[in-house]
């Protein structure tokens, strides 16, 4: 029979290794979160050309589409804009539709009808593809509400704690912006935080490494002073 001594021993240097180990990963996480770029963050190469304004043209439309579409639903409601959306598409499909038929019948062409190659093509999504994207979109579901119920659960205190104050914050940033008006800065963001930074490359690395820093030397600090028992509660 094993002396209760040992066993408590070897149950606390485990508690500590799993401890170690979950804070190493935390880290880390936090290093390459902090260390990456803007452009390094998305994962779509289109995306990262799209942002970077490796095609300044596709950019801009992409760009002025994104802003306008923005801009409109912080003037209207979500109903009036697609409404009017779907009625400029119509307005163009049926004029240039009647435009054809008129150019064809003046000139007594067969050529039929204008939309023909896009009727033609098969729009319909395979089973294939929708499960493929069902099941990605699961992957991310279980993992928001894993990280949810380690977060209110309070799997661990200073990962709790760290989501209260960014809720507290976010408080004062909804006193001063709407859903909307964070949408277009984000946006905006998005389009010109990349150029930024490959501008200011050396300079950005340079704070982030500060920022990293600090933020690396406050959590240990924060560590040190929990108490045993709440140091382990992620690894109970």
């Amino acid at each position: 029979m094993a002396d209760p001594m040992t066993q408590s021993s070897q149950i606390s240097s485990s508690q500590g290794l799993a401890d170690g180990q979950n804070s190493a990963k935390d880290s880390k996480f936090t290093d390459s979160f902090l260390s990456s770029s803007p452009v390094s963050l998305i994962q779509s190469p289109q995306a990262k050309d799209l942002v970077s304004w490796r095609d300044p043209k596709k950019s801009g439309a992409v760009f002025g589409v994104s802003m306008l579409l923005l801009l409109s639903l912080a003037a209207f409601s979500v109903i009036s804009v697609i409404s009017y959306i779907l009625l400029a598409l119509l307005f163009v499909t049926i004029s240039f539709r009647i435009y054809k038929s008129v150019v064809q019948a003046v000139q007594k062409s067969g050529d039929g009808h204008p939309f023909k190659t896009f009727m033609e093509k098969d729009v319909s999504v395979p089973p294939e593809t929708f499960r493929k994207h069902v099941d990605v979109c699961l992957t991310y579901v279980n993992c928001a509400l894993k990280q949810m119920s380690r977060l209110f659960l309070v799997e661990d205190l200073v990962d709790s704690l760290k989501l209260a104050v960014a809720m507290w914050l976010m408080t004062y940033v909804g006193a001063v912006f709407n859903g909307i008006t964070i949408l277009i800065l984000a946006d905006i963001l998005i389009f010109t935080l990349p150029l930024v930074y490959e501008k200011n490359k050396t300079q950005i690395d340079h704070y982030v490494e500060i920022a990293r820093t600090q933020i690396n030397t406050t959590m240990a600090k924060l560590q040190e002073k929990l108490p045993g028992s709440l140091k382990r509660v992620k690894t109970e």
